[in-house]
């Protein structure tokens, strides 16, 4: 114990960070990662074929980049992502044979997954409690043995995770409708389903509608509830020079972040020499949790007040501006203060620089869309843009931060629970099939039913769906009343551990980063990032074992062996994806000349209406939407603590690359509650205490409190640990979204 700024002894791991986000600490992170995961293997060598124009897209987020043509265009999480990866260390038969599922379960999650690399398929064996080998052939013929036996289909459950390509994407989806379900649970049911549900109703499209180059143009950047320094790190390039010619960046977060106040790039030799950063936060407001509605609608009362309105545009272009503005006017000052924990002259100073602004980009992350209103959230940002008419114009726009590379791209290609007719009859059209018009299961549907016994099957394209989901017993106990559990992952981790009752089967598949050949020769995939663009992503390491097989081939092997006698020519689209791209083109017409395309330098830009002001709603108007309440998360107003998850730096997700969280002074453990010095003083707690966090009956026992600069009223723990604290009921009842950024709690001296 050392002593500490916050009073007392300081904990053990934990310590100020003074350092910028990115610079030399950045470079040390990326050097250790690729020592500890991949040695001296010459595969290292991918780092440089990452987001190149003949290269791998970056497996980690979804941030754009320019052009793919940087000749070194990566950050340091993307970095650990490939190693990841990319990692020397590998989980063979002989792994399993000296460990059972028993021992693997008091594995940290850390653990399971930096064992390495999964190698061969498995079937658990309850018998031996291991896991052993199989042959694909094997897998195949007993899980389509299971699918045939189901009683109706919809009986199975079709996960897919964000990192999946269009290409897979697009046959799973294939398969499930073929099958005779729209199940699919999907990791944007946990995220950004409040943006896909908000913002058509708004705008008439569930995307951002801004590009890369609009951050050239614009004159105000809004970045409210994300942290780009771990999350989507190459955003910070992007804010650099924004910040640098002058740009105000205004943040809106409970934290306060490293990534968001000052910035040294790794991209540029000169600055990592001198002995200064970039500032890049103009202000920076903590929002209390559970305060963006009382904040966004302060801002918007104060541009009332101004009438500092476009009003050419709103009477051209939009629908419902009398109902906001009476709204508005009827929320009161004394209100908004104390929802949003901010001084009305903080809101107004928001506004105000909003107002002086003619091109203006608001980013938003997951503080806005997990809460009990998080597609209200949503409507409310499309509501303070579209007063001054920044939707729709150079410079200006909506920019919601998606997670994994390709989440958006995957509901582009007909990855969704709730599908349009038009898409189904031309996916009938194209494949002779005739697909299920009943609305099928998110995420938290999913975990209802198979708790129920209703569902009895569950195949999990990539992710940890176990882990990521809220209510970790819920989840578990569900899973383990399943027939078979499926899971196509790269590592193994906590979901695996699951065990149905009948079959439990893990299906190793090529990563991001390996050359997937097929019977036509090298195949490439596409993916969509958070602002529509489309490129090609081909890997180039040799793959860690022999005859590992792709997504897009796992799956089409998977669809044989449940309809044997299908229409579909599974495998001659598999022997060339340029054949699923055909298709995907012959569905998706905003995919015209799709193979072409994606063989230009930087691929294309599918259309988003709202970038050109042709808004998709009903009335083809831009329509104000109003939510009668400041209370985004129902009765949590009189809460004295409310806490939010977050991520560590040393995390993407649900996977853990280590323990450490630099930029908040964490080193070597997760076990921490980041709290208000005034708070804890309040409660007769104190920095480096050890409590219990309590949510209920739920109780997330032996964190240690760490003093940081966090809203009054506000707490944070790490994701996925306090998923214990939220019960999978809880969630946003027009999106489906869990309320995993807003937990009524109190806090108790451990024993």
């Amino acid at each position: 114990m050392a002593s500490s700024e916050h009073g007392g002894d300081r904990p053990d791991g934990v310590a100020d960070y003074s350092g910028p986000a990115g610079g030399w600490g950045a470079l040390r992170a990326v050097a250790l990662a690729v020592r500890d995961q991949m040695g001296a293997s010459p595969d290292t060598r991918a780092l440089l074929q990452m987001n190149q124009p003949d290269g791998f897209d970056c497996p980690g987020c979804a941030w754009p980049d320019p052009k793919h043509t940087s000749s070194f265009e990566f950050c340091e999480n993307g970095a650990k992502a490939v190693t990841w990866e990319a990692t020397a260390k590998r989980v063979d038969p002989q792994f399993f044979a000296q460990h059972t599922v028993s021992e693997l379960w008091d594995w940290t999650d850390h653990a399971l997954e930096d064992a390495g690399r999964l190698t061969h398929p498995l079937r658990y064996d309850a018998a031996s409690d291991r896991f052993l080998s199989i042959t694909y052939g094997e897998a195949f013929a007993r899980i389509g043995a299971v699918m045939r036996s189901l009683d109706h289909p919809d009986e199975a459950e079709f996960y897919t995770s964000g990192r999946a390509s269009n290409e897979a994407a697009f046959l799973y989806q294939l398969y499930a409708r073929e099958f005779g379900t729209n199940n699919f649970p999907d990791c944007s049911n946990m995220c950004h389903e409040a943006t896909s549900v908000g913002l058509p109703q708004s705008i008439g499209v569930g995307k951002g509608t801004v590009t890369l180059e609009d951050f050239d143009a614009c004159d105000a950047i809004f970045c409210i509830g994300h942290n780009p320094g771990t999350n989507h790190p190459r955003m910070l390039s992007t804010l650099r020079d924004a910040s640098r010619r002058g740009v105000p960046i205004v943040v809106a977060n409970p934290l306060r972040e490293r990534g968001l106040e000052r910035f040294k790039s790794p991209q540029h030799p000169t600055e990592m020499l001198l002995p200064r950063d970039t500032p890049l936060a103009s202000a920076y407001h903590l929002v209390k949790v559970g305060g963006d509605a009382a904040m966004l609608k302060g801002m918007m009362k104060r541009l009332f007040e101004r009438d500092a309105l476009d009003h050419a545009f709103i009477a051209a272009e939009t629908t419902g501006f009398d109902a906001l503005k009476a709204d508005i006017e009827a929320t009161g000052w004394e209100e908004i203060e104390r929802r949003s924990g901010l001084a009305r002259a903080a809101i107004e100073s928001m506004a105000d620089t909003y107002a002086a602004a003619e091109r203006v980009i608001i980013c938003y992350g997951m503080g806005i869309t997990q809460h009990r209103h998080g597609t209200e959230n949503v409507q409310q940002l499309a509501n303070l843009l579209l007063l001054r008419g920044n939707i729709g114009k150079p410079g200006a726009g909506i920019c919601p931060l998606r997670g994994h590379s390709n989440v958006q791209g995957d509901r582009t290609v007909g990855i969704t629970e709730i599908p349009k007719e038009d898409f189904l009859a031309r996916l009938d059209t194209a494949f002779g099939i005739e697909s299920p018009r009943k609305h099928g299961h998110n995420a938290v549907e999913t975990l209802a039913a198979m708790r129920e016994g209703k569902s009895r099957t569950f195949i999990g394209l990539g992710g940890n769906f176990a882990v990521a989901m809220p209510d970790p017993e819920a989840c578990h106990e569900a899973f383990r009343k399943l027939d078979l559990s499926v899971q196509i992952v790269t590592k193994f981790n906590r979901t695996c551990l699951l065990i149905a009752k009948q079959d439990t089967i893990v299906l190793p598949c090529l990563g991001r980063t390996e050359q997937d050949v097929q019977a036509t020769g090298p195949q490439s995939v596409t993916v969509e990032d958070s602002m529509s663009m489309v490129h090609a992503s081909r890997g180039k390491l040799k793959p860690v074992a022999e005859d590992l097989m792709s997504e897009p081939a796992i799956i089409a092997r998977l669809a044989r062996e449940t309809k044997p006698a299908s229409p579909i020519d599974w495998e001659g689209m598999v022997a060339d994806y340029d054949r699923i791209r055909d298709k995907i083109e012959q569905v998706f017409p905003d995919f015209f000349d799709f193979n072409a395309r994606i063989r230009q330098p930087g691929g294309f830009r599918l259309h988003v209406g709202a970038s050109f002001r042709e808004w998709g709603t009903p009335d083809r108007k831009a329509n104000f939407l109003v939510f009668p309440t400041i209370d985004e998360d129902d009765g949590y107003d009189d809460t004295p603590l409310t806490l939010t998850s977050i991520r560590s730096h040393d995390q993407y997700n649900t996977t853990i690359y280590g323990l450490n969280d630099r930029y908040r002074g964490i080193t070597g453990r997760r076990d921490v509650i980041f709290a208000n010095a005034e708070d804890l003083a309040a409660v007769g707690l104190a920095h480096g205490d050890r409590v219990d966090v309590i949510a209920g009956k739920r109780v997330l026992a032996g964190q240690t409190l760490v003093a940081h600069p966090i809203a009054q009223g506000s707490l944070a723990a790490y994701y996925p640990e306090c998923n214990g604290l939220m019960a999978f009921d809880d969630y946003d009842g027009k999106s489906g979204t869990p309320s995993y950024k807003s937990v009524p709690v109190r806090l108790r001296k451990a024993a």
